[in-house]
């Protein structure tokens, strides 16, 4: 089996390994940035050589303020993965997502406060665009995905990142809610961001557990309602996956690819060679 992965996958709450994951090895991956939650797992999905990496850790160790994003993104990218696919779990903001309903995100709001949301600095300054958060190619073929799993599905919307560990205040809950945003998690806002400095396409699949507490009879979600729920929606997850898996991988023709062509400020005769070094797999093809 190939060493390399184009595809890549990150599982959320609920969703440590993938059904139909054949030929599967763990492989450790080191990064300049920590260890990733897990060993990666290696296999063949649909004919396909995929990179998995359960989110929180297998039996869901790390909270989502203590997750390395950066050292998860780059152990993808160490990997050769262009394309990565993320599953979460969200609480719904709007009567018409209910419990059980998929989006297909194309928005995202930033409420965190206490975590590392890129590659660079230390003598290295970048400033990707990030206007479209989520690649519109790859967001399509998860579209298509839940459509051929027969997935109850929204394409499009906000998706509110909040840092967590606790779930949203009541009056926060209405904030979100006022500014029309649709869900409200607690990872994808980082992984988005490293995606996109990692020139890697990323879409995600938010699995909706609750109504958050904004809702009449929600206005205290249990992780006890959250992992019934839960336990539906990774079957689904995991249908949507394997079609959006087939379909790739395809040409890429969208901006992630070449999100860093112009973004690197530092010349690159003032950035130290320590750090070109380590960040090789990002900037090997801009700085020589």
């Amino acid at each position: 089996m190939s060493e390399t992965a184009s595809i890549g996958i990150i599982g959320g709450t609920g969703l440590y390994q993938m059904d139909g994951f054949t030929d599967v090895r763990e492989v450790a991956v080191e990064t300049p940035f920590g260890p990733p939650s897990d060993r990666l797992m290696l296999g063949e999905l649909e004919g396909r050589t995929v990179a998995f990496l359960p989110r929180h850790g297998r039996g869901h160790r790390i909270l989502p303020h203590e997750l390395n994003f950066q050292a998860n993104v780059f152990a993808m990218k160490t990997l050769g993965v262009e394309f990565l696919l993320s599953v979460s779990a969200v609480g719904s903001l709007k009567e018409e997502y209910a419990p059980l309903d998929v989006l297909v995100p194309d928005q995202l709001i930033d409420r965190t406060q206490q975590r590392r949301s890129s590659f660079f600095g230390r003598g290295l300054v970048a400033h990707v665009a990030f206007a479209h958060p989520f690649c519109p190619v790859l967001s399509k073929l998860m579209a298509l995905g839940c459509e051929e799993a027969g997935a109850r599905h929204h394409v499009g919307g906000t998706y509110v990142c909040i840092e967590g560990p606790q779930f949203s205040t009541y009056a926060e809950s209405q904030l979100y809610r006022s500014w029309g945003a649709d869900v409200v998690g607690m990872t994808n806002l980082q992984e988005a961001k490293l995606a996109r400095e990692a020139e890697i396409c990323y879409a995600t699949l938010a699995m909706v557990t609750d109504y958050d507490c904004w809702h009449p009879g929600h206005d205290a979600v249990t992780v006890d309602t959250v992992m019934r729920i839960l336990a539906q929606n990774v079957a689904t997850a995991r249908a949507v996956l394997r079609a959006v898996v087939r379909r790739l991988p395809l040409p890429r023709a969208c901006e992630c690819e070449h999100a860093l062509r112009h973004a690197l400020l530092t010349p690159a005769e003032l950035v130290p060679e320590s750090l070109k070094r380590e960040l090789g797999p990002l900037v090997g093809r801009y700085l020589r």
